[in-house]
């Protein structure tokens, strides 16, 4: 296996890894943080701490959270490797063992096919913050300090594998999740943790392919599955060909189940063929279940690079979806035309009718975002907030006004990298004056890379964490 070659371009730029893991406080800001902004932002990426293996493809990178701890007016910064098996391996050792997702299974490695890189994304349940890599099982990480705890396991009993983007109830306050697998049925399993940390159920759901989903949707009473044309088939494997293909043509799946049900209960509706990375939410509206998402026609996810033939066919846009419980009819329809991803919303409404929601504004068909696009679902209205020339930014995560009644009342925070200046910050934006500038800039002390998801954990969060 070689190393991979210099001329990788999410090993160059504000894609490269960083070295160093360092804590720095009373950060330089510029405007104010708000008074009653306190708690902590963390968000996750890749970031490989050797050399890579093979062809590398930016979903590879060990996981590294990045987490500004905000409070009375003052910041600090710290980054953190989630500390998985694997990188404990590769630590020891000085040099990568794996290759990724765009290689072969390492069937001979002696230390397994493949690393949990707990890459992709990071929840706050059960007083613990959760590191996600949907083949494998979540880890736990202490807050604030962003030491690794080590696998989470519901005491024992969680051994499947776990998706990066499980929902957390906001009035139950369970964790809701699935796993899927590509050797062998079933290829997918559908599972609940109650508020305190205990596996509630997990159950095998039948889809006839492997087709490897990345999210999902619930609702108050409902969990939204899919079951996309993205699909692996071994015997493509063995013939040297890619296993995974966007089978033209194959409808797409959606599976509505109750919260607690099981493969018995599921009822699958189909749509026209697509492929969705991120779901932003769902919620029931009389028979019908509601849900949006950012949807691609196609894509060609697992190949080497991110552009394509067809290059409109991986460009993720705004779409709804319409399901009538009662007479099975399917809605479904482009609500924006305008290129975006990561969608998000008010935690509080995970699950229940909102009004606002916020995505990223795509740059370029490559992954770099130049601003923020609130839609305002009432009036069908949106407002952009310009991250400016030169300047790029994420995911980004609401962090709501302590005693807020508005929806939108709290700020969006993303990290942003200047291009010219070779620097990163951390934006606070007032989601209700969205066109302002940022109230505060906070001014991070290293290049914080381009990554994927993050999350807000609350001052009170913070109080009752468990140890």
């Amino acid at each position: 296996m070689t190393t991979t070659t210099r001329f990788n371009s999410y090993l160059m730029g504000n894609f490269a890894p960083v070295s160093e893991e360092i804590t720095v406080d009373n950060l330089e800001i510029k405007g104010e943080l708000p008074r009653d902004l306190s708690g902590m932002y963390v968000r996750n990426g890749p970031n490989p701490q050797f050399t890579p293996l093979g062809k590398y493809d930016w979903m590879d990178g060990d996981g590294m959270l990045h987490g500004v701890r905000i409070s009375g007016g003052k910041a600090e910064y710290k980054n953190r490797y989630v500390r998985t098996g694997g990188f404990e391996v590769e630590r020891d050792l000085g040099y990568a063992v794996w290759s990724g997702r765009l290689e072969p299974p390492q069937v001979c490695n002696p230390y397994g096919p493949y690393k949990n890189v707990s890459n992709s994304s990071v929840s706050y349940h059960n007083g613990k913050l959760l590191t996600f890599w949907e083949a494998g099982l979540p880890y736990a990480v202490e807050v604030p300090s962003l030491e690794t705890i080590g696998p989470y396991l519901c005491d024992g009993y969680l051994d499947s594998t776990f998706t990066s983007h499980p929902k957390v109830d906001p009035m139950t306050g369970e964790l809701i999740f699935f796993g899927y697998a590509l050797d062998a049925p079933p290829y997918l399993k559908y599972g609940l943790i109650s508020s305190n940390g205990e596996l509630l159920q997990i159950v095998p759901i039948n889809i006839p392919v492997p087709s490897g989903p990345h999210d999902f949707a619930i609702t108050k009473n409902y969990t939204i599955l899919i079951d996309l044309p993205l699909r692996f088939r071994p015997e493509r494997v063995e013939q040297g060909l890619p296993g995974w293909i966007f089978e033209k043509g194959v409808p797409s799946r959606f599976g509505i189940l109750p919260r607690y049900g099981n493969n018995e209960d599921i009822r699958w509706f189909e749509a026209h063929p697509c492929y969705i990375n991120h779901i932003l939410n769902a919620y029931e509206d009389g028979d019908e279940v509601i849900l949006y998402g950012c949807r691609m026609s196609s894509t060609h996810s697992y190949a080497s690079n991110f552009r394509d033939r067809d290059p409109d066919e991986n460009i993720p846009r705004m779409y709804g979806w319409a399901f009538n419980l009662k007479t099975g009819a399917v809605r479904e329809g482009m609500l924006d035309k305008r290129p975006s991803e990561f969608p998000s919303v008010n935690h509080r409404f995970v699950g229940r009718e909102m009004r606002y929601v916020y995505t990223s504004r795509m740059a370029s068909l490559q992954p770099l975002f130049d601003g923020i696009i609130k839609y305002d679902f009432y009036t069908g209205r949106s407002i952009t907030h310009d991250f400016q020339e030169q300047r790029y930014g994420g995911s980004v995560t609401f962090a709501p006004r302590i005693g807020a009644i508005d929806e939108d009342d709290g700020w969006l925070l993303t990290f942003v990298y200047d291009e010219k200046d070779k620097c990163s910050e951390l934006l606070v934006i007032d989601a209700q004056n969205m066109r302002e500038d940022p109230v505060a800039r906070v001014m991070l002390p290293q290049r914080v890379p381009y990554g994927f998801h993050g999350t807000w954990i609350s001052e009170m969060q913070l109080i009752n964490r468990v140890c």
